[in-house]
């Protein structure tokens, strides 16, 4: 695909995603419209290629009459990142505001169905993928596309409310005509991320030398992070190859429990700590890895950022960007609120 060619919707774009796949994009050559509603992104993220820049910014929720058909409107490609989500405290806790994800999704697949837009990568998650098959820490467990099937069963309203979009989308394409493609990534950290997401917690505990060191659960849940880079990577090459509804998994095939990556970050930021396991948190699924088979099969895609070599990039933009008294403060609300 010839991006130059391309106008170009990020929903979401001031978010930590939606930034890092607005500068790519704009990279590329393409013209790229974000609109972004501000409660979870931040201006920051995108505020040098706004203005004189190349990328024309909408601050504005898509769930009011109007917006989405506005945002729509023009565009050839359009990327839907924007959702109401946080990390696992916020999704175990909070189900009314995933819940508005049902809305937000339906009212952007329909107006750009009907403005004409050529295609929709969406982004979706593991969370869509069935609890009762997450649950046994020593199973080695990689989760395949097709498990998501009837009877569902799915993480919470948000990972509901994916589940039906991806529905939606492979129905738009195949009775349509719509070309779409959705992203199931699994939990994304690097630079801009924020501390509502487990890796981001560890970097940020260790930031301000807490002590003890709080985990949540008993450290033995088995996660794949996948670095940010990958993750805009991937999806820009699913909107140049996948036109059909498929979904993909976007993640490492890197099985690490929550202890390991505990030790790691403690390590690396020569901090010492006594570890005080939090059994009441929430932990989500016990063992949560991807197959990602099918990614490098359709888009020659797989990671190249080891976790080890990811989790020290983003610890060193962390520990250079962040102010400690504002991390200590703030942190608390962040694990299980969106701002």
């Amino acid at each position: 695909m010839d991006w130059t060619k391309q106008r170009v919707l990020v929903t979401g774009g001031a978010s930590f995603i939606g930034s890092h796949l607005v500068k790519s994009l704009v990279e590329a050559g393409a013209q790229v419209r974000a609109v972004d509603d501000l409660s979870a992104g931040r201006m920051e993220n995108i505020q040098h290629l706004v203005g004189e820049g190349p990328v024309e910014f909408v601050q504005a929720d898509l769930r009011e009459p109007g917006v989405a058909r506005d945002a729509t409107a023009g565009i050839d490609v359009v990327f839907h990142l924007a959702a109401d989500h946080g990390g696992r405290g916020y999704v175990d806790l909070h189900q009314a505001g995933p819940a508005s994800n049902f809305l937000l999704d339906g009212i952007v697949f329909w107006e750009a169905l009907k403005a004409g837009v050529n295609k929709v990568v969406f982004a979706s998650s593991g969370c869509v993928y069935p609890n009762n098959m997450q649950d046994d820490v020593n199973a080695e467990i990689y989760l395949t596309e097709d498990v998501v099937r009837q009877p569902h069963d799915a993480d919470n309203l948000y990972g509901w409310a994916k589940l039906m979009a991806e529905l939606t989308l492979r129905a738009y394409s195949a009775e349509l005509g719509l070309k779409t493609v959705s992203l199931r990534y699994f939990t994304v950290y690097g630079p801009r991320a924020k501390e509502d997401h487990a890796v981001m917690a560890m970097i940020a505990r260790a930031f301000i030398g807490q002590n003890p060191f709080e985990v949540w659960g008993n450290g033995q849940q088995v996660r794949n992070w996948t670095f940010i880079d990958d993750i805009v990577r991937g999806t820009i090459l699913a909107a140049e190859k996948i036109d059909d509804g498929t979904a993909i998994n976007l993640g490492t095939m890197e099985r690490i429990q929550v202890i390991d990556a505990v030790q790691e970050i403690l390590s690396y930021t020569r901090r010492k700590a006594e570890i005080k396991f939090l059994s009441d948190m929430p932990t989500g699924p016990l063992n949560r890895v991807a197959d990602n088979r099918l990614a490098r099969e359709l888009l020659c895609w797989e990671p190249q950022v080891p976790f080890a070599d990811g989790v020290r990039r983003t610890i060193d933009w962390y520990f250079a960007t962040k102010d400690h008294c504002e991390v200590e403060a703030a942190l608390g609300h962040l694990l299980t609120e969106r701002k």
